[in-house]
């Protein structure tokens, strides 16, 4: 399941982002985040996670989330990766197809988290930069994703994935992995499809109708028996 999750971020807390976000920046080599597989083809920035900007940027992206009850519905979130930054221009442009690891381990917290999916903030327009599409590999050939900032795409993080590279102008977004409270890709996704014909079974009958209660106890019973909280 890919979710385009629009405005998460809403517009001043992009620009205050950005405002942190330029070229004097504490940015470092994005290989120090690399696995072994990805090391290879990775030729990106990222903010230093122990820096006093990512400080200050993280809990803006996590209070977005937290309100975002898409978001919820399709993650059901059991631990969030701290959310990290990065940068692609000049000659730091690329990262190669890869898969991102199992489970990993915040510099910021020290807390690992299995990356069950995988979401990107873009914080740069389109317009902004040339290239940078965010490529995921799929049967019928990749899935190209590049979203207006304050957008977030969320994703399986079992997906080849690749950043193209990025031939004027800078994409500057951040990215981050979510442990859900149910493990199982189409245990999610079927809750999901489910919540959301819910949300639209109210909007035409009411919260009180007899289908409504006994079908939102179904979904509860479902994840009841699914989740690991």
């Amino acid at each position: 399941m890919f979710l385009h999750i629009k405005n998460l971020l809403m517009a001043e807390e992009v620009a205050q982002m950005r405002g942190l976000l330029g070229d004097d920046a504490p940015w470092v080599d994005g290989r120090t985040s690399a696995g072994t597989q990805a090391l290879a083809h990775k030729r990106n920035q990222q903010l230093a996670q122990t820096s006093e900007a990512a400080s200050t940027l993280r809990p803006l992206v996590l209070a977005a989330l937290q309100r975002d009850p898409l978001f919820f519905s399709a993650a059901l979130p059991r631990k969030i990766f701290n959310p990290l930054f990065n940068r692609y221009s000049g000659d730091t442009n690329f990262y190669g197809a890869h898969v991102d690891g199992a489970v990993l381990r915040s510099q910021a917290t020290g807390e690992w988290v299995r990356s069950d999916l995988s979401c990107t903030v873009f914080l740069s327009d389109p317009q902004e930069y040339d290239g940078g599409e965010l490529l995921i590999a799929q049967p019928g050939g990749d899935q190209r994703i590049k979203l207006p900032a304050g957008d977030a795409i969320l994703y399986p993080g079992s997906t080849v994935h690749q950043v193209a590279p990025v031939t004027r102008g800078a994409r500057i977004a951040s990215f981050f992995w979510v442990q859900s409270m149910v493990r199982s890709t189409e245990q999610r996704e079927l809750l999901f499809a489910m919540d959301m014909d819910l949300l639209r079974l109210r909007q035409r009958v009411g919260e009180s109708d007899s289908a409504v209660v006994g079908l939102t106890g179904t979904y509860h019973n479902l994840l009841r028996m699914w989740a690991d909280a």
